[in-house]
């Protein structure tokens, strides 16, 4: 399994050079360690900012899950998108905002076809509003299906 906590920096993130603004790290409430954060007043009303995840050595003709948490805060905060690098087009999972300002659990499955998949995107796109924020933390990658909640 791959652990990318932001607290560890296990994982290789990149930040986009081509979108309109980056993600940034931000103090856990409990103070142990980081999420990576878009604030609802930064850039404009449908702006992107996109950071990467590269894959590395996984294995073609498999399963996986990725698991991660997810947090939209704020009204008309904007929308938060995953897209798998070999499915570029659409994306695999898309949020809009929140029932509440809680943490959740967002999963998806990754099959390796003959195409790996090197890498997933975590796209933020600004919203109308100007408090709250789009946060990302615990993005776990394991090997085989997802587990069932």
């Amino acid at each position: 399994s791959v652990d990318c906590s932001f607290s560890r920096g296990v994982c290789d993130w990149k930040q986009d050079a081509d979108d309109d603004f980056d993600w940034n790290p931000a103090d856990r409430d409990r103070g142990d360690g980081y999420y990576m954060v878009v604030p609802a007043f930064v850039g404009q009303k449908k702006d992107m900012g996109r950071l990467k995840l590269l894959l590395t050595d996984l294995k073609p003709k498999s399963s996986y899950c990725l698991i991660f948490s997810y947090r939209l805060a704020g009204e008309r905060v904007g929308k938060l998108r995953l897209f798998l690098a070999n499915k570029k087009t659409a994306p695999v999972w898309e949020q809009n905002k929140g029932k509440d300002e809680r943490w959740r659990t967002g999963k998806i499955e990754i099959f390796q076809g003959a195409e790996t998949t090197n890498s997933v995107t975590f796209e933020s796109e600004r919203g109308k509003g100007k408090t709250g924020e789009i946060g990302v933390d615990n993005v776990i990658l394991i090997s085989g299906l997802c587990p069932e909640d």
